[in-house]
């Protein structure tokens, strides 16, 4: 038998050498359905795209628990030819759950259910959504993540028990002003006057300053191919941060007003729409407890650090955001990840990635119990 340590390196390296983008992820999802069912598991596959689900039901009463691991490569431009890497340990974080997946059905489980969710598109920030959609967690009552930290975070034999991932969201904004010569700018609406008043607006918010929040614009194009004409369209986009999701909703209320009224001050009018984001994190405490006391027993006292709070984004999020009730923690895993997440030329050490498992077995045996 492949000792735990063998294993989980063995199967990232295979997972490493397949990366493939969001709701592309077809080879990968074929490898982890294959996995699963070669261990015993009831497997479903297509669910939200690409993503994979498999079962372990213990045939007792008890809570249905979910470990879930993204599985999406980022898309990177290497000397001039675009190509799937990943940057961001997404094959890390399958590797680990799927190690932990096969211990767990050559032991059995105690009571409940156990599922194992291989989530794709997280970099797409609705992967998540869409597993949601294909009723992935319907069940569920409690989930587990874990993610690669970079080395500024987390070193290699350190953990923290709650990653604390900020609101994260894109509004875009299209000004609509009336044409003119420009000669007669008084026949006509100028829709990058608009803008600029908008601009003002949005940077005259002001939110909770004990709660990190910031709203910014990212882009802005007005104006066609004649210059002398007064452009009567404009289109914003603009990157809102939170790190509580009350704050989140509060703010994009403020800044759709801000928009639509600042276009008004010239006559102008103004379509706002979210595009896309994804919610911030909220954990269980005992979860996190729970957690805390895996990392200390795996790492030691000296390998458990404080909770991370990072303005990054995350779609794990929306688990909770959709139900509630559900029970969550999120662990963030040193293992030396550098220079950085998203770099294409990260890399981290291979060696770590037992401590992951290890500490995912020791919630699991807590939460649904591991038979001997």
């Amino acid at each position: 038998m492949t000792d735990l340590a063998t294993r989980v390196k063995e199967v990232w390296a295979t997972l490493h050498e397949m990366p493939e983008v969001g709701f592309e992820e077809v080879k990968t999802s074929a490898f982890l359905a294959d996995a699963l069912r070669a261990a015993g598991y009831q497997v479903q596959t297509g669910v939200g795209g690409t993503g994979v689900v498999g079962v372990l039901d213990s045939g007792n009463p008890g809570p249905v628990l979910a470990l879930r691991a993204d599985m999406d490569a980022l898309g990177h431009m290497v000397e001039g030819k675009p190509c799937a890497i990943h940057s961001c340990g997404h094959d890390a974080h399958s590797a680990m759950v799927l190690t932990v997946a096969e211990e767990l059905a050559r032991k059995g489980i105690e009571r409940g259910k156990l599922k194992i969710l291989f989530q794709p598109a997280e970099e797409k920030l609705f992967g998540a959504l869409r597993v949601i959609e294909d009723g992935a967690i319907d069940d569920v009552e409690m989930v587990v993540g874990i993610h690669l930290r970079p080395i500024q975070e987390a070193r290699s034999g350190q953990a923290t028990p709650a990653l604390y991932h900020g609101a994260s969201y894109i509004m875009e904004a299209t000004i609509h002003g009336l044409t003119a010569h420009g000669a007669r700018p008084h026949l006509g609406i100028n829709a990058i006057d608009a803008a600029a008043a908008a601009v003002n607006a949005v940077n005259a918010i002001h939110m909770n300053p004990t709660i990190p929040a910031t709203v910014k614009v990212t882009k802005l194009h007005a104006g066609g191919a004649a210059l002398n004409a007064i452009p009567d369209k404009a289109v914003m986009a603009l990157d809102l941060r939170s790190q509580d999701n009350g704050l989140m909703d509060d703010l994009i209320k403020k800044t759709t007003r801000a928009i639509e009224a600042a276009a008004a001050t010239v006559g102008a009018t103004a379509e706002v729409k979210v595009s896309g984001g994804c919610p911030a994190a909220e954990y269980d405490k005992d979860m996190v407890e729970l957690a805390k006391e895996a990392i200390t027993a795996v790492l030691g006292p000296d390998g458990l650090l404080a909770p991370i709070t990072t303005p990054g984004g995350e779609d794990f999020h929306f688990f909770v955001k959709h139900k509630p009730s559900i029970k969550a923690a999120y662990i963030g895993l040193g293992a030396d990840a550098a220079p950085g997440l998203h770099h294409q030329e990260m890399k981290f050490n291979p060696d770590a990635l037992i401590n992951g498992v290890n500490i995912l077995l020791y919630m699991v045996d807590k939460l649904v119990g591991i038979r001997a």
